[in-house]
């Protein structure tokens, strides 16, 4: 199989005087016989690899950059390639760039929330064209296994609530670089995040019941399945659409913050079911973030058991 690359020549004109051999664009640096023997077996082949996908290892056309730790470099960096490996930092999270691949499939467009999780990431779908949230779990073991238990919950609520009205829907999800990466749709900011960029001015009382509907129904649907979330708070719940509108805030006694802004839709779904308990099971283990930590499961008298 011939190779799809072609070596450009620097010069147009070349001094025919004796004088060092110029470097060409096929020069590259020397290598161990036995990785360039195995590079040109990869190539002639038509397989490459450096695609790490799941928990192994893609292979697919030439038209790669192909690396190695000997420093040898070869033309033709696809676009859809994998970032050179990086070690993670301190805490275990993924270190990465915008614009860099997570697989073939996804691009990292822009980091879009942190935690002790990890970190969320907002990625362009290359197979169904649209943008999706890639939740990137720590690579520490605590962490991998509580995502594992969290996409079994996520398949469990996506089972019984096709329309995916209540809570986030998972659309896949796989191992990279000893990373559990778990993919959701798109949505809108938390009820923090918009209350926080708000300046912290309320809701009004019509949304604000809107929104306990909503939420109360979510937490009937989890328990009629014997999950219990342990972990609501606003900076879970998310509105669906990003959308809002500006009003008048004649409450304001301040010339910059004479409006306020208020979502255009009240829709909103429930996330991180990283901590999510299993109501045929009897937890007594401490649950929920402590600022919103209820007195019962303080006190050590709660009971998780779903009614």
């Amino acid at each position: 199989m011939e190779t799809d690359y072609v070596a450009e020549f620097p010069h147009n004109h070349i001094d025919r005087r004796p004088r060092k051999r110029p470097r060409f664009a096929w020069d590259f640096p020397q290598a161990h016989p036995k990785v360039t023997a195995s590079l040109f077996v990869s190539l002639h082949s038509g397989l490459y690899f450096g695609q790490d996908v799941g928990n192994g290892t893609s292979m697919g056309p030439s038209r790669v950059l192909l690396t190695d730790h000997s420093g040898l470099y070869l033309k033709g960096l696809a676009q859809k390639g994998s970032p050179p490996w990086r070690d993670d930092d301190k805490d275990g999270h993924y270190m990465f760039a915008l614009g860099e691949n997570l697989t073939p499939r996804y691009k990292i467009h822009r980091k879009i929330g942190e935690g002790t999780f990890g970190q969320v990431l907002e990625c362009w779908d290359r197979e169904t064209r649209e943008m999706v949230a890639v939740k990137v779990v720590r690579s520490i073991k605590k962490y991998r296994e509580a995502a594992m238990s969290e996409i079994d919950a996520l398949q469990l609520l996506g089972k019984y609530d096709r329309n995916g009205s209540r809570c986030v829907q998972i659309r896949n999800w796989f191992d990279y670089r000893n990373h559990i990466c778990i993919v959701f749709e798109m949505l809108g900011p938390s009820i923090y995040d918009f209350l926080r960029k708000n300046s912290y001015r309320p809701f009004p009382v019509d949304l604000v019941r809107e929104l306990g509907r909503q939420l109360l129904e979510c937490v009937a649907f989890m328990h009629d399945l014997r999950l219990v979330h342990t972990d609501l708070k606003p900076e879970n719940i998310l509105f669906v659409s990003p959308d809002y509108v500006k009003i008048p805030d004649y409450k304001s006694f301040s010339e910059a913050a004479c409006y306020k802004r208020l979502p255009k839709s009240s829709a909103i779904k429930v996330i991180d079911f990283g901590s999510t308990a299993d109501g045929h099971k009897h937890h007594n283990y401490i649950v929920s973030t402590r600022h919103y930590r209820a007195p019962e499961v303080i006190l050590g008298n709660a009971n998780l058991l779903p009614p």
